[in-house]
């Protein structure tokens, strides 16, 4: 996942997993007044950092810089429009366009800094100052979009363009300036901007709430019990992992603590029916149990709220508006998409229910009566029927997928055979948790090329899930070479013993190096324009892509050795994996698209529709779309659903397959051209991955593909085919 990287020019005034933004003509208030004048020259923000590539100095930074460095950048930024916007000169792309993509530096660095930090590794006094700047960051970019004066020299250098002589880059710039400008409300009516920044700043605010919300929720969520026989079936390994996590709460006995899904991985190993249930129903109403951390409310009003902003931009509802700019264009389109899949993805999940119903009925106690399938039964018995089908145990696999193995052998060594790619690991740069570790990537030729945070451990202060997200954006303009980082949320195993990965967990190692790759290759005059600043629907793109190198033949090879022995994966239960890929691909799918749908339903309301009862309107848009299934939850019910409420993928969810789409076809294109070559990993890296967002994104895909892309691909690599005929 990516985490929230606005685009465009706001992507330098905010980026903290919530759309934020300081009214400069309401004036800051006396508070933050207050935190600006203590910004002084101890603040480690107040220069540029003088570390390799600017890295933030993390062992400088105490929890009460932000505020100040946040607080000044924003006026500093103020000042620097102001002075753009009222420039007596008649507008010039550089004057104007080139000068805004100067501004804001200082709010940027800082901010880069916050916004991992509080994903990565918050705390109460870090959450404290998110609350306090939603809103003051909210009308902050709405001070910039919404001053006239700006509009107006943005507006005049838009309507000259072809006559200005630009390059190709500069040109698109200003085509998408102007176009994110109409798009944040440069033309509406004083009385309606005024509106519009009242919704912004409420927005934001709630955006803020639930993110505290859902990251209390979930650590209260956790299961915890002190009788072993409840947690029957799990490894020794995974018990004394249980048993540091109740240790580190300083609680007795074992704790499962909740991933961000609605199912939990710990449910495919627990033979105690009753404790699958309990930590399933921990899971699914993690944030509707009535008290402080009960997000229902928040939601309704973040709907109703979204649906007013699309009318008053002039859409029939939110989705219509902010898809203007995404390869989709406009939610009909992607909701095709989505419908399109659904008929193949339920009629897998029905043979799937049918094969697991078939188990359960087969061990059930001659004395008692069996059981009908419930979501909680759904990830154990899915697992037996996969070793009776493909005889693959996960249990088998694991001591082939240590984790620094996987990084250093697997995800790197694709990394070197496509691109040329070397790594070296830095102990010098300041990290903001002792779990991190620091990579210089080298180019090809030996060049330095980018910097690479990786943090990858669960932790209680850490959000849900794995992104990937920047600490220095890449821009010739700025003299600036990317620094980048990837979060996980893998089990950081007992003192002493190896970190063992599953292979979905392996996938995701690759899926953010993916991202990670698009920031490191950016290759671009503007940060706005820059590396991951694309719509949502292609930004899951290179990520998705780099997965399919997790089972390429001769990168598994690589990185798929015995922990203990560094022997290879046996060739059979190497080929039981790669046969077992499209294992339970229906009920993945439908997960997704139950998810996907849910969001689109949120986000075309009418502005006409009342406040709505999430959980009745989640069974009802389950229903109407043909994915209200018993034994298939959402992937994210509706009241946890942190990509669509706080970070950035709101009427943005299907980007998840519509770049899947993307991606298999894509990797279809290496196969027919001779697979993992660096002749092709130069061509993709020159045509798509340096490109950022410099031209329009279907056509710059188009012409590196050679043709339009199709969905045969994805349906292929999902086995899905059948389902289709």
């Amino acid at each position: 996942m990516m985490q929230l990287q606005t685009n465009g020019m706001t992507r330098r005034i905010l980026s903290t997993g919530i759309s934020i933004v300081l009214s400069a003509a309401a004036g800051a208030s006396g508070a933050q007044t207050q935190t600006a004048a203590n910004f002084r020259p101890g603040n480690p923000f107040y220069a540029p950092s003088t570390l390799p590539f600017h890295a933030p100095p993390f062992d400088q930074v105490k929890d009460s810089d932000y505020q100040p460095a946040i607080d000044a950048g924003m006026a500093q930024q103020i000042a620097e429009v102001e002075e753009i916007a009222n420039n007596p000169a008649p507008p010039t792309f550089d004057n104007t366009l080139a000068a805004l993509e100067r501004s804001g530096q200082l709010l940027t660095r800082a901010m880069a800094a916050f916004n991992c930090v509080t994903g990565a590794n918050t705390n109460d006094e870090l959450q404290k100052v998110q609350e306090y700047e939603a809103p003051r960051l909210a009308a902050h970019e709405d001070a910039i979009y919404l001053n006239a004066r700006l509009f107006a020299r943005v507006k005049a250098i838009y309507e000259k363009r072809a006559t200005l002589g630009l390059d190709p880059e500069s040109l698109r710039l200003v085509e998408y300036d102007y176009q994110q400008f109409v798009k944040a409300g440069a033309n509406l009516s004083d009385a309606d901007k005024a509106r519009l920044k009242k919704i912004n700043e409420e927005e934001s605010t709630l955006e803020n709430s639930f993110m505290t919300k859902l990251l209390e929720a979930t650590k209260a969520g956790a299961y915890s019990t002190a009788d072993p026989k409840a947690l029957a079936g799990l490894s020794e390994a995974q018990l004394a992992g249980a048993a540091e996590d109740a240790k580190a709460r300083k609680q007795q006995g074992w704790l499962a603590p909740l991933q961000n899904t609605t199912q939990q991985p710990d449910l495919t190993y627990l033979t105690n029916r009753a404790t699958r249930q309990a930590i399933f129903e921990n899971s699914w109403n993690r944030t509707e149990r009535g008290d402080g951390n009960d997000t229902r409310a928040t939601i309704a009003r973040l709907a109703q709220l979204r649906a007013e902003k699309g009318a008053l931009l002039g859409y029939q509802n939110y989705a219509a508006w902010n898809l203007t700019d995404q390869m989709a264009k406009t939610p009909q389109a992607a909701i095709h998409f989505l419908d399109a899949l659904t008929p193949a993805a339920t009629a897998r999940a029905a043979r799937e229910a049918k094969d697991i119903q078939a188990l359960i009925d087969s061990q059930s106690d001659p004395k008692h009566e069996g059981f009908t399938l419930e979501p909680w039964d759904w990830e154990f018995y899915a697992e037996q029927v996969r070793k009776a089908k493909y005889d693959l145990d996960e249990a088998q696999i694991k001591p082939y997928f240590e984790l620094n193995n996987v990084l250093e052998k697997g995800v790197f060594y694709a990394a070197h055979e496509l691109y040329g790619l070397t790594f070296k690991e830095r102990k010098d740069i300041p990290v903001w948790q002792p779990d991190v570790r620091v990579f210089e990537v080298f180019d090809a030729g030996g060049a330095p090329l980018a910097l690479w945070y990786c943090d990858y451990f669960k932790r209680d202060n850490k959000n849900g899930g794995a992104w990937m997200d920047m600490l220095v954006d890449q821009s010739k303009l700025l003299g600036q070479l990317p620094v980048v980082f990837n979060v996980a949320n893998f089990e950081k195993p007992a003192p002493g013993q190896p970190a063992l990965l599953s292979f979905d967990d392996v996938t995701t190692m690759f899926h953010e190096f993916g991202h990670a790759l698009h920031g490191m290759f950016a290759d671009t005059e503007y940060p706005s324009l820059s590396g991951t600043q694309v719509p949502r629907d292609f930004v899951e793109f290179p990520s998705q892509f780099n997965e399919h190198w997790a089972s390429y033949p001769a990168v598994f090879a690589h990185y798929a050795r015995h922990y203990k022995t560094g022997e290879p994966m046996p060739a059979d239960l190497a080929a039981k994996i790669e046969k077992a890929k499209t294992f339970n691909q229906g009920y993945d799918l439908t997960e997704i698209l139950a998810a996907a749908r849910l969001d689109m339903e949120w986000h075309t309301l009418p502005k006409a529709a009342p406040l709505e009862n999430p959980d009745t309107f989640e069974e009802e848009a389950l229903k109407k779309t043909h994915l209200w299934i018993r034994y298939v939850p959402p992937r994210y019910r509706s009241s946890y659903f942190l990509h669509i409420w706080a970070n950035g993928y709101q009427a943005g969810y299907y980007a998840y397959l519509w770049t899947e789409m993307l991606d298999d076809d894509a990797f279809q294109w290496f196969e027919d051209h001779g697979g993992m070559t660096r002749a092709n990993g130069e061509r993709f890296r020159q045509m798509v991955l340096s490109r950022g967002n410099t031209e329009d994104l279907q056509k710059m895909y188009d012409t590196w593909l050679g043709r339009e892309p199709s969905i045969e691909p994805m349906l292929k690599d999902r086995g899905l085919k059948e389902e289709t005929k």
